[in-house]
């Protein structure tokens, strides 16, 4: 169960050009997706995602509303918001690379834009895996 201690899956950045609301909706896939969030898991009340990220509360109210209408989560007694039953299991490779492929296009479109060389881009992306899983040590 969630409370003010948890640390709050999301990592939302302002200034992206993604919607806040969607990169919730992505973020909140994406780590079903990969068991981080399993069936019964509780998210971040609404409040608490608005304070923390210090976002209007109306756009996590939109996010977990379009999670609610496609089944991926459920509203239970008390308002707060858990993992869908449905939603159970570690997603196969397949289907997590599925969710992870507009960002890859996207990546791909810009290095064509820039002109950087494939070879580059793949070591700049090695990079970052490994500094992200690092950080997440």
């Amino acid at each position: 169960m969630m409370n003010d201690k948890t640390p709050l899956p999301f990592q939302i950045k302002p200034g992206s050009g993604i919607p806040i609301y969607r990169q919730i909706i992505d973020q909140t896939r994406r780590l079903i997706a990969s068991g981080a969030l399993r069936a019964g898991d509780e998210l971040p009340s609404i409040r608490q995602a608005a304070g923390h990220y210090e976002i209007n509360p109306m756009t996590i109210s939109k996010a977990y509303s379009l999670l609610e209408a496609a089944g991926v989560l459920e509203r239970v007694r008390g308002q707060c918001m858990i993992v869908a039953a449905e939603q159970t299991g570690e997603q196969s490779l397949k289907k997590r690379l599925e969710l992870l492929r507009p960002a890859l296009r996207e990546v791909a479109a810009q290095a064509r834009q820039l002109n950087i060389p494939i070879e580059t881009v793949l070591k700049t992306l090695s990079e970052q895996l490994e500094e992200s899983h690092e950080s997440h040590e």
